[in-house]
C-alpha cells in the first residue's frame, strides 16, 4: 500500500495469486471481474472469473451415493485472456509468457479505489538481457454497467522485432475455484455460439443449463499499431492474432472492449445483437476512464468514510469492494446480497443473513439500494410462505441460503477437507434468519423516513415472519413459558445434543430474543398502520384479535435459557462438556474451524461448550444495551449490566472465532461494554481478509459482510449513531485507535449530512435545502437542532478505551 487511495502488490507470488485475484476484483454491481492476470486460464494457481449478480445455474451431483442438487452462481465466459509471445528478428517464435514464465523479473499490480482502475506491470528478460515490459489495465465500467475494458501495452528493450497477440474469448470455463467443491458437478454453460460480427468484434452466446438464461458477450479488439488481425471461432469461443512490430521507440498495443448482455436484462431485447452493437459502438479508452471515473467519484461523495492511518487505508478496501458489489446499478436488479461478493464462489454465491451486516450502512448512504435487496426478499416471500406450510406453520420461514428463487438452497451434504468425509449439513435450521430479515425492514424504515415501503411491501414480511414464530412457539405448561425448539443459533457448531437421533437444539437464545423482538415489532406496527392499511391487511393475511393476541403473549412469554448467572447458548449448554482450549491450541495452532478438527478426531462439538462465533452476544450487536434490557424485561428476565458482561465474559472465552464476523460482532459488543480488548477484535476484522486470516478463503471471494460491518463499526458503533425519526442519536465510545474521522450520510430527507469526530468533539454540518433543521439527540438526551446550510460542533462527554 503506497498510500490511502491505492492497493498495492510489489511481487508476483503463486502462493497468494488467488488472494490477490481477489482483493483486486472490478464490479460496478451488475457484475465483477476477479483481478486475475489476463495471460492465464483456470489453473492450480490462477482463477480468473466474472459473476453476473444474480445469475444462477442448478446442477445434480452424485456425492457419497446420493443425488445432491446445488444452485451455483455461474462463472461466465473469460473475456480478458491474452496470449502473447516474442517474435525476434531472424529467431524462432518464443515461448508464450505469463507470470510463472522463468523470463519474468518482476510484477506489480496496484489497485486505484478513487478511479476504479487495476494496473499490473510485468517485466520478462532473458538471459542475453532482452526485455519485456507489459502493462495492463482494467476497468469495468461503473458508468455503464454492461462494459468493461482491458488495455496492453508492450514495451521491447535491446531487441527488435514483433510481438504475437492472440485476443481469446474463452467459454471453456467451469466452477472450479473452491477446492471441496470440485466433486460437483461445475459445468453450467452450454450451446456455445461464436464469431465476428467484423474483423475486430468477435461474439459469444450460451445459455445456463437450468433455468437457460442466455449469456451474450462481444470483445472488440483494436491494435495499434492498427494491423489485420486472423480470427478463428473455437467450439468454445473465439481467437484473435495479431502481429505487432516492436523495437526502439515503437510501442505496441492491444484494447479489448467488452460488452455483456443476457436474457435477464429489462426491458427484453436480443442481447447477442445489443452486445455486438454495444462493444462496436463503445467510446475508446479515454472515453471510458472519463465516464468510468466521473460516476465513481459520485460514489465516493456519496459513501466516503474517511479515517485516517492504516486502518482508514483498509476500510477503504472495504468500501470499495461493498461498492462495487452493491452499487446504484443493483437498484435495477432482482438480487439480494450475496455473502462473498461477486469475487468467487464460495457459499454458491448465495444469499445468507450478512445483510444483516451489510444493509446498515446502505441505509445511511444509499437507501435506493437497501430498498431493492428488501425488495428482493418480498418478491421471495411466497417462498418464505411455502416454507412455513412444510413445517406446519403460517407465517413466512426464510431459507438459510437463498438464490434465484427464494427456496433454500443450502446444500444437503458438506464436505470436512480434513477427513475427506461428507457429512449431514443441518445449517438450513438456522430459523433466526427470518428475524434478520424484519429486523432490516423495520431499521431500514427509521433509518429512512420510508413509511410508504414499511407500511406496503415491508409490513408483509414483517408481519409473517412475526406470524411464523408465534405459531413455531410451544407452551411449555410446566415452565409456564413458550419454548421453540430444534433449531441452529448462529453459531452454526450445534446442530444437535450428543447423542441425539434427531437434528436441533431448543430455546436458542438469539433465535427466542429476536424472535420476541418481532413479534413486538409487528404488534406495533399493526397499530401504527393508517386505517384503511391496516383493514387492508388484516383481511389479506386473515388477522384476527385472537391470533394477535397470541403474538402479544408469546412475546412476553418466549423461554430464555440461563446458567451460571449468564444468559445460556441455549437450553442445555450449561451441562456440555468444557473443552480444553490450550491443549488445542497448543496441538493445532489454529482452532478457528474446531469443528472440523474434532470431527476428523472421531468427535463432534456438539459435546462442548464451543462456538464457532458470537451467538448470545449477537444480541448485543443488533440492540443497544438499554434496548436489550428493554427486551428481557418484557420477556420477565432481569439483565442488568453486571449480568451481561459476565455472559460475554464467559461466550468470548468459549469462542473459536471460525467466522470473520465473529472479531467484528465481539468488538462491537466491547466497544459499547467499553471493554478493555475491544480494538483487538476490532483489528482482527479488519484485516480478516486482507491477512486471509482462515487461510485461504479470501481468494475464494471476500467476507462482504464482514467488510461492510468494519464500516458500520466506525459510523454507528463508535458513535452510537442511530438515524430515526426524532433526529440524528449519537453516544459515543472512543476507541483511541481511531481518535478522528468523518462521513456523510441521509438523515431526516437530509443527503450529504457531514459529521466529523474529534476527541470529545462531533461537527455536524447539513447542505442547504429546503428542507427544515436535522435535531441532534447528544448522550444525556440533549437536544439540539442544525439548520440547512449551517455547520454545528458540539462538546462530548465520552469514555476513551
Amino acid at each position: 500500500m503506497t498510500s490511502a487511495w491505492t492497493w498495492r502488490y510489489d511481487a508476483y507470488d503463486p502462493a497468494r495469486e488467488r488472494l490477490v485475484e481477489a482483493l483486486c476484483t472490478l464490479g460496478n454491481g451488475r457484475f465483477a471481474t476477479r483481478g486475475s492476470t489476463p495471460e492465464c486460464a483456470a489453473d492450480s494457481i490462477h482463477y480468473p472469473g466474472t459473476y453476473l449478480a444474480g445469475c444462477y445455474d442448478r446442477r445434480t451431483s452424485r456425492v457419497a451415493g446420493e443425488q445432491v442438487e446445488n444452485e451455483d452462481l455461474v462463472n461466465l465466459p473469460n473475456w480478458t485472456l491474452l496470449r502473447y509471445r516474442c517474435l525476434p528478428d531472424g529467431l524462432p517464435p518464443g515461448e508464450w509468457l505469463t507470470p510463472d514464465s522463468a523470463q519474468l523479473r518482476h510484477c506489480d499490480v496496484e489497485l486505484d479505489l478513487g478511479r476504479g482502475v487495476l494496473t499490473r506491470h510485468l517485466l520478462f528478460q532473458d538471459a542475453e538481457g532482452h526485455g519485456l515490459r507489459v502493462s495492463h489495465l482494467r476497468i469495468v465500467h461503473m458508468g455503464d454497467p454492461g462494459l468493461a475494458a482491458q488495455l496492453t501495452t508492450f514495451h521491447a528493450y535491446g531487441w527488435s522485432g514483433a510481438v504475437e497477440v492472440v485476443s481469446v474469448l474463452d467459454g471453456a470455463v467451469a466452477n472450479t475455484g473452491v477446492e471441496r467443491y470440485r466433486n460437483l458437478e461445475g459445468s453450467h454453460l452450454t450451446g456455445h455460439r461464436s464469431g465476428f460480427e467484423s474483423d475486430r468484434t468477435a461474439f459469444l452466446s450460451c445459455r445456463t443449463r437450468d433455468p437457460g438464461h442466455l449469456i451474450a458477450l462481444a470483445v472488440r479488439t483494436d491494435t495499434s499499431p492498427e494491423r489485420p488481425g486472423r480470427a478463428l471461432p473455437t467450439p468454445t469461443g473465439t481467437m484473435q492474432t495479431y502481429r505487432l512490430p516492436l523495437g526502439r521507440g515503437r510501442t505496441a498495443r492491444v484494447m479489448k472492449t467488452m460488452a455483456l448482455r443476457t436474457s435477464m436484462d429489462r426491458p427484453p431485447g436480443d442481447p447477442l445483437a445489443t452486445a455486438v452493437r454495444t462493444a462496436a459502438h463503445a467510446p475508446d479508452l479515454p472515453g471510458l476512464l472519463a465516464t468510468h471515473r466521473a460516476a465513481w467519484q459520485r460514489l465516493w461523495a456519496e459513501g466516503e468514510l474517511s479515517v485516517p492511518g492504516e486502518a482508514g487505508r483498509i476500510l477503504r478496501l472495504h468500501l470499495f469492494h461493498l461498492l462495487q458489489t452493491l452499487s446504484p446499478h443493483t437498484t435495477e436488479l432482482d438480487v439480494g446480497v450475496p455473502a462473498r461478493g461477486l469475487h468467487g464462489e464460495a457459499y454458491r454465491g448465495h444469499v445468507f443473513w450478512d445483510e444483516l451486516f451489510v444493509l446498515p450502512y446502505l441505509d445511511l448512504h444509499f437507501p435506493e439500494v437497501a430498498r431493492a435487496l428488501l425488495l428482493y426478499r418480498h418478491r421471495r416471500l411466497p417462498a418464505a410462505r411455502a416454507a412455513a406450510r412444510r413445517t406446519g406453520h403460517r407465517g413466512a420461514a426464510y431459507p438459510w441460503q437463498s438464490g434465484s428463487s427464494g427456496d433454500e438452497e443450502t446444500q444437503e451434504l458438506h464436505l470436512n477437507p480434513r477427513s475427506g468425509r461428507w457429512l449431514p449439513d443441518h445449517s438450513r435450521l438456522q430459523r433466526h434468519v427470518g428475524s434478520a430479515v424484519a429486523y432490516n425492514v423495520w431499521k431500514y424504515a427509521q433509518a429512512t423516513g420510508d413509511r410508504g415501503f414499511l407500511y406496503a411491501e415491508g409490513a408483509e414480511i414483517l408481519l409473517e415472519v412475526a406470524r411464523y414464530w408465534a405459531g413455531s412457539a410451544v407452551l411449555d405448561k410446566e415452565l409456564g413459558r413458550y419454548r421453540i425448539r430444534g433449531v441452529v443459533g448462529p453459531d452454526e457448531y450445534h446442530d444437535a445434543y450428543p447423542g441425539a437421533t434427531a437434528p436441533g437444539i431448543d430455546d436458542n437464545a438469539y433465535t427466542n430474543v429476536t424472535a420476541a423482538w418481532v413479534l413486538a415489532r409487528g404488534l406495533d406496527l399493526l397499530d401504527e398502520l393508517p386505517a384503511a392499511r391496516l383493514a387492508e391487511m388484516r383481511e389479506r393475511l386473515v388477522l384476527d384479535d385472537g391470533e394477535l393476541d397470541r403474538w402479544a403473549d408469546v412475546s412476553r412469554r418466549l423461554h430464555v435459557p440461563f446458567h451460571q448467572g449468564v444468559v445460556s447458548q441455549f437450553d442445555g449448554y450449561g451441562e456440555l462438556a468444557e473443552l480444553d482450549w490450550e491443549g488445542y491450541r497448543a496441538r493445532y495452532g489454529n482452532i478457528r474451524r474446531l469443528d472440523r478438527i474434532l470431527e476428523a478426531e472421531g468427535d463432534t462439538v456438539n459435546r462442548y461448550q464451543a462456538s464457532k462465533q458470537a451467538d448470545t452476544l449477537m444480541l448485543g450487536y443488533l440492540f443497544r444495551p438499554e434496548e436489550l434490557a428493554g427486551l428481557f424485561a418484557r420477556l420477565g428476565y432481569r439483565l442488568d449490566d453486571e449480568t451481561w458482561r459476565a455472559t460475554v465474559d464467559y461466550h468470548l472465552r468459549r469462542t473459536s472465532h471460525g467466522s470473520t464476523l465473529s472479531s467484528l460482532v465481539h468488538g462491537w459488543v466491547l466497544a459499547r461494554e467499553k471493554g478493555a480488548d475491544a480494538w483487538r477484535y476490532c483489528e482482527e476484522a479488519l484485516v480478516a481478509d486482507v491477512a486471509d486470516v482462515q487461510g485461504g478463503t479470501t481468494g475464494e471471494g471476500i467476507h462482504l459482510g464482514a467488510m461492510a460491518g468494519t464500516i458500520d463499526l466506525v459510523e454507528r458503533g463508535i458513535t452510537g449513531l442511530e438515524a430515526g425519526p426524532e433526529g440524528l442519536r449519537v453516544a459515543p465510545v472512543a476507541l483511541r485507535e481511531l481518535p478522528r474521522f468523518a462521513f456523510t450520510l441521509c438523515c431526516g430527507g437530509h443527503r450529504g449530512v457531514r459529521l466529523r469526530m474529534l476527541p470529545g468533539r462531533l461537527g455536524v454540518r447539513v447542505p442547504a435545502s429546503p428542507r427544515g433543521p436535522l435535531a441532534v439527540i447528544l448522550p444525556e438526551g440533549r437536544r439540539r437542532t442544525v439548520a440547512p446550510g449551517e455547520e454545528r460542533w458540539f462538546r462530548l462527554r465520552r469514555p476513551v478505551l
